[in-house]
């Protein structure tokens, strides 16, 4: 591998590695302040409620798949034969 190429990128990993430790201690100081200004007791209820949505949105997909797998399959194409009388 050529030397100036190697060098080249273990700059880049260096760069990457300081914008990775860069967004972690933004990301804590973020949780530090939402911490703060939110009682942890709000916090619980919050996830809970998220956890209340998620579960909600579940029940209505396992309700539609469970209608789709009950459909008969439709033959498209297939002719039907009606008697007139």
């Amino acid at each position: 591998m050529d030397d100036d190429r190697l060098a080249r990128l273990e700059q880049r990993l260096e760069e990457l590695d300081r914008r990775s430790n860069a967004m972690e201690r933004a990301m804590d100081k973020s949780r530090a302040a939402m911490d703060t200004m939110i009682p942890s007791d709000t916090r619980k209820h919050l996830k809970a409620a998220g956890r209340e949505q998620l579960l909600a949105v579940r029940s209505l997909l396992d309700h539609w798949v469970d209608r789709l797998g009950d459909a008969p399959e439709k033959n498209e194409g297939a002719r039907e034969n009606i008697r007139i009388d």
